[in-house]
């Protein structure tokens, strides 16, 4: 299992479009993905159901944790990472 850390720079934090953005970019990979509001101490949630990302009410300047387990984890996380550094533009996440 990999994970890492990102600051969400987003003015809307992981909410609506960013969110949603987050969610199918996770859906990609085969691997299990979870993510969890590092700043609000939440337990981990699956980076794939769209209402469990919403619930975590990561705001702009929150950090968050995403782990990845399975056979395209370090693909998972850094194409997660391009999409969060990117500010959520759909470019980033082909």
């Amino acid at each position: 299992m990999q994970s890492n850390t990102f600051i969400i720079q987003n003015e809307v934090g992981l909410h609506a479009r960013p969110a949603a953005l987050f969610v199918q970019t996770a859906a990609k990979f085969k691997a299990k993905i979870k993510v969890r509001n590092a700043t609000r101490g939440t337990p981990f949630i699956d980076a794939k159901s769209i209402l469990s990302v919403l619930g975590l009410a990561v705001a702009k300047g929150h950090e968050i944790e995403v782990a990845a387990e399975g056979e395209d984890e370090e693909t998972a996380l850094e194409t997660i990472a391009r999409l969060i550094e990117g500010d959520f533009t759909e470019s980033t996440t082909t």
